[in-house]
């Protein structure tokens, strides 16, 4: 297993910016800076007034990674230039030239997320190489001032390469746990996105998604996670599973800062064809849609998937207490379709997998030019043998038909269409303005033996339809938290991410997280 390299020896410029720093690393008046409660506009005023640094937060963030990722492993390596960008963040601000609201702020990536100054490994040990440049999400951050604080653990190729995976296990990373009840699973595959922030190890982190892979996640932390809609987010420089599916997105303790962030990733990018579609209507600023109170007078469908158990489904009639309270109108659904979507969505991936792997392999400069040069690896190499140990979906993808074939492209249309179905006549049959439906259940137990337990039916219809969800912390069962998810119509992320953010006020529901070995 790789662990995090040594953290580097810091410059004379840095060194002197630490020295220089208006304020201890992680206080402020004489108070402790509480991590977990600050959002980023918080954390802007301090460093506005000069009572915090970028070089202080960034310091504190990396102080927590130390003592505190040893036992939560969420960060596969940190970035040895994280503080020197925080210097330029606080160079910038005392000159009057700061970029915006994520100007010094600690970011986590997600390890499939391509940093041309790291390696990125999807958690590959296959993979222990740097892409030849930078991601265009990792440039939009760069862009807007943020720090890249390192690169986060993963369910391995996303959780797209054994039938039964474990996750939150890489080769590269090890296991990721879950911060709340430490042999408990923390979901996959943007399992070290979630823990870390959960941790209290960055202000925000990057996920990404092909079916479930931001929410479940978040759901399982006390987390909040945006899937947004595909193409409002570059995929560029990310490795993927499906062009038709995958999307990146922002991960964070507060609605706030997931709005925040994800205005400084939109936009179009020549280069990945979904942001061609991307409208010209869409908010520059998601928070400026953050109003309390937009609950009220809503339409919102419930759909409380019994499936997920009676624990969780009383976790669901609080929450669609709350809503009430409120002020909104609450309408139980079952969106349809889904049986349907299950049959369809595995075997499109398949073939959709093997057709974009093999493009990005071609980007790296160095490794496995194909799937197949990637299987012959994992049977050469007993450390990606461990955990999960198969690679059964890597086998059947390259089995699978090519994506030309009548048969694919039929079951795709399909499966397309019927996912935007399922949520476009929900919310027209009951004249709803978004569902609300449980995002997972409670965390199941860590075990490389059986592989996941893991039933999320609801992230299905959006990640197909390529529409926007937001999870938002809804409450625990017993130490285990539960998120919902809030899902609407494509190019809805404004609306369901106001729809998040009132009910995170009306609902406090988050917790920091206790660190126990385990429960009953």
């Amino acid at each position: 297993m790789v662990r995090r390299p040594v953290f580097g020896v810091l410059t004379t410029l840095v060194a002197a910016a630490i020295a220089a720093s208006a304020a201890p690393p992680a206080s402020a008046g004489g108070k402790p800076l509480d991590l977990d409660a600050a959002d980023i506009p918080s954390l802007q005023s301090r460093m506005s007034s000069g009572r915090l640094t970028a070089v202080g937060l960034t310091s504190a963030y990396l102080d927590r990674i130390r003592k505190v990722d040893r036992t939560v492993n969420a960060v596969i390596a940190v970035n040895p230039a994280a503080i020197a960008q925080a210097a330029e963040s606080d160079s910038r601000r005392r000159a009057g030239k700061t970029r915006g609201p994520l100007d010094g702020i600690p970011v986590l990536v997600k390890d499939n997320v391509g940093t041309r100054s790291q390696q990125t490994t999807a958690g590959s040990r296959a993979l222990r190489s740097k892409p030849a440049k930078d991601a265009t999400l990792i440039r939009r951050l760069r862009d807007a001032g943020a720090v890249v604080l390192g690169k986060a653990n993963l369910s391995e190729w996303a959780n797209f390469r054994a039938a039964k995976p474990t996750s939150g296990w890489s080769g590269v990373g090890g296991q990721t746990n879950n911060p709340y009840v430490l042999d408990r699973n923390p979901c996959g595959s943007s399992a070290g996105s979630a823990a870390g922030v959960a941790a209290s190890l960055a202000q925000v982190a990057i996920g990404s998604e092909t079916d479930g892979s931001i929410v479940c996640p978040a759901g399982m932390t006390s987390t909040v996670g945006h899937k947004p809609s595909l193409g409002l987010v570059s995929r560029t420089g990310v490795v993927p599973i499906s062009a038709e599916q995958d999307t990146a997105g922002p991960m964070a303790r507060h609605v706030v800062d997931v709005a925040l962030t994800l205005s400084a990733l939109q936009g179009r990018d020549p280069s990945d064809p979904a942001t061609g579609t991307y409208p010209p209507n869409q908010p520059t600023d998601y928070a400026a849609h953050l109003r309390p109170g937009v609950l009220k007078g809503s339409r919102i469908g419930l759909w409380r998937l019994p499936v997920l158990g009676p624990d969780v489904d009383t976790v669901m009639t609080r929450t669609r207490n709350s809503l009430v309270k409120a002020g909104a109108e609450v309408v139980e659904v079952t969106p349809p379709y889904q049986a349907r979507l299950g049959e369809l969505e595995f075997p499109a991936l398949l073939t959709e997998f093997h057709r974009d792997i093999d493009r990005y392999l071609a980007t790296r400069p160095e490794g496995p030019r194909d799937l197949a040069a990637l299987i012959d690896y994992n049977r050469s190499d007993p450390l990606e043998q461990t955990c999960f140990a198969g690679q059964e979906l890597f086998e059947q993808a390259l089995a699978a038909p090519g994506p030309s074939d009548p048969g694919y492209l039929a079951n795709r249309r399909e499966l397309t269409d019927l996912a935007k179905r399922s949520i476009d006549e929900t919310l027209a049959k009951y004249r709803l303005d978004a569902i609300a439906a449980p995002t997972n259940p409670p965390a199941w137990k860590t075990d490389c033996k059986t592989g996941d337990n893991d039933v999320i039916p609801s992230s299905t219809p959006a990640a197909v339809a390529g529409y926007p969800a937001v999870t938002v912390p809804a409450g625990f069962v017993g130490e285990l938290p539960v998120g919902v998810s809030f899902m609407a119509g494509q190019w809805t992320d404004a609306r369901v991410l106001s729809y998040a953010a009132d009910f995170e006020r009306v609902v406090p529901a988050r917790k920091p997280p206790r660190y126990l070995k385990t429960v009953g």
